[in-house]
């Protein structure tokens, strides 16, 4: 019975979360998650670090997301971004951008 718990644990929060990235709704104008993110400087200098095919993925995902906000509609059920196609393409390159900040930062300390 013990060995069935963290199986269970994980199929159950496993199911959460596909269903608050549902319920999020920025699926369901083609963005994913990481188009999403709140612009500061470190996202922006990870964004100008992005390849130019990514980029533009993106932009257009936006693009496309402000059109359908400005028609107060949304994408055909077969065209929303899935939970398993969603995948976190700038979070390599904001991780190395955080880290290098405060590789800076502590450089200038001492």
């Amino acid at each position: 019975m013990a060995t069935r718990a963290p199986a269970a644990t994980g199929k159950l929060l496993q199911g959460f979360r596909k269903w608050y990235y549902n319920a999020c709704g920025f699926n369901k104008i083609g963005l994913m998650r990481d188009d999403t993110i709140h612009e500061d400087s470190d996202v922006k200098e990870a964004l100008r670090r992005l390849p130019e095919n990514l980029f533009n993925d993106r932009m257009f995902r936006i693009k496309r997301a402000l059109d359908l906000s400005m028609k107060q509609t949304v994408l055909p059920k077969e065209m929303w971004t899935k939970y398993e196609e969603d995948h976190a393409y700038l979070e390599p390159y904001l991780k190395e951008v955080i880290r290098e900040r405060k590789e800076k930062e502590e450089w200038s300390k001492k």
